[in-house]
């Protein structure tokens, strides 16, 4: 990807972030990326184009920031505690990631065309939690009892939930951190 188009990504991500998905504007995006409107045309036929495109970029940037979970030696539950508790960090890209994942979800109640490839992503996500919740089922980590997709469902909605929360001052970080700490704890096998 051309440093251009990742600058205009950026751009697009942080107004969406400040401004939600209505307040993008291609001047406005222009003028916080520091290229001209052709530029963007360029790079992107229109805005649905830059927001399927700031929409994958938000996706890459979280599993550049989310990538150090795998290395938790093995053990698939804590992989996947490191894994959503990285997405609550108190660090630009990630709580701009957040917000604005969270404004093209609320869009797309109306604007159809986001929710295709915003199913795309969240099933993509779920999978992944899915996938580690079966891991450590299987290894005696996670109770027999748990449905690894409906673990799945619940935790990627609560890691959502969660970070609106915090990021609109209703919970502190420290308490979402610790309140998705607790659930997946409630995963665990007991041993008795």
């Amino acid at each position: 990807m051309s440093e251009r188009r990742t600058q205009i990504l950026r751009a697009a991500v942080r107004v969406i972030a400040q401004d939600g998905v209505r307040g993008l504007r291609i001047e406005k995006l222009a003028a916080a990326a520091g290229v001209s409107t052709a530029l963007i045309y360029y790079h992107f036929k229109d805005r649905s184009g830059i927001l399927h495109a700031a929409l994958e970029h938000i996706n890459r940037r979280a599993e550049n920031y989310t990538e150090p979970a795998q290395a938790t030696n093995g053990d698939p539950l804590a992989e996947l505690e490191q894994m959503l508790l990285l997405e609550l960090q108190d660090i630009d890209e990630v709580r701009e990631n957040s917000v604005a994942w969270g404004e093209l979800r609320a869009s797309a109640v109306f604007n159809h065309d986001l929710r295709k490839a915003l199913q795309t992503t969240t099933r993509a996500w779920n999978t992944d939690i899915e996938d580690l919740v079966g891991q450590a089922k299987a290894v005696g980590g996670v109770a027999a009892d748990v449905d690894p997709a409906l673990a799945a469902e619940h935790l990627t909605a609560l890691v959502e939930g969660l970070s609106e929360r915090w990021h609109s001052g209703s919970i502190s970080l420290h308490r979402a951190r610790q309140v998705l700490t607790q659930v997946i704890a409630g995963y665990r096998a007991r041993t008795t």
